[in-house]
């Protein structure tokens, strides 16, 4: 079974949303389908669910078969009689509710955390891993399925990012953070326990999220030459979106 946490960029803002799927084949588990099963358990009947989520009970029973061929039982049924019918959730039912809120939650975190986001092609592949000629130079990132010659965006989350002085000499071999750029200190937004550092790299603007401790350590202002550093597993490489060449997401 694969998960999927999609985060599409609005080519004007920059703004992210998200969509959690659980996927089993062809089919996908996502929130409608969650719902469903929620309202399963809560009403003890498909029929007394479908009419909580304003649906037709045919409708209802269509999506749980076609669930279930996929996933397994979700939901037992009981046929009416002196204690009358009803249904309730499965373990399968009730585990893939699990899962599915717990990728859930790991998507509304991300989307909580700002990106860069780069405009691309693919230059090489070497596995999940694949090297991008950006406005910035080569990253490397992970992808889903790219080819070389495949336009892609580069997002990187500002926690994934490490911010040094440029007077620091970190040995390369010492560390698996293979993307490593140079540049300027524009703007710091202050905040209780942590800061968000943005960093000019040519035409690109970066964000770095740093601690309150890492930050007075640092004793960064504007203007102050860096250099930053961040894992390629830490890279998503997404099919590309029109767009511009860069742009940081979510606003503010």
């Amino acid at each position: 079974m694969d998960e999927r946490a999609d985060r599409d960029a609005d080519a004007e803002t920059g703004a992210g949303r998200g969509r959690a799927a659980l996927i089993e084949g062809d089919v996908e588990f996502d929130g409608r389908d969650a719902a469903l099963l929620r309202a399963v358990h809560e009403a003890g009947s498909v029929a007394g669910a479908a009419a909580e989520l304003g649906r037709s009970r045919a409708r209802a029973l269509s999506r749980i078969g076609i669930l279930e061929e996929a996933f397994g039982q979700l939901v037992e049924r009981q046929r009416g009689g002196s204690g009358g019918g009803g249904s309730r959730l499965a373990d399968a039912g009730r585990e893939l509710l699990d899962r599915y809120d717990r990728l859930q939650a790991v998507l509304a975190a991300t989307a909580s955390v700002p990106e860069t986001v780069l405009d691309g092609t693919v230059e090489s592949v070497d596995g999940e891993l694949a090297d991008v000629d950006t406005a910035v130079g080569a990253v490397r990132g992970l992808h889903d399925g790219a080819a070389v010659g495949d336009p892609v965006q580069v997002r990187i989350g500002a926690d994934a990012v490490t911010i040094y002085g440029r007077d620091v000499d970190v040995d390369p071999d010492s560390t698996s953070a293979r993307n490593r750029l140079r540049g300027t200190v524009v703007g710091i937004e202050s905040g209780e326990t942590v800061s968000t550092v943005r960093v000019a790299v040519d035409d690109a603007a970066f964000r770095v999220l740093v601690t309150a401790e890492s930050a007075s350590r640092l004793a960064l202002t504007a203007g102050d030459d860096v250099s930053i550093r961040w894992k390629a597993t830490a890279t998503r490489l997404v099919a590309h979106t029109a767009g511009a060449g860069y742009s940081e997401t979510p606003e503010g």
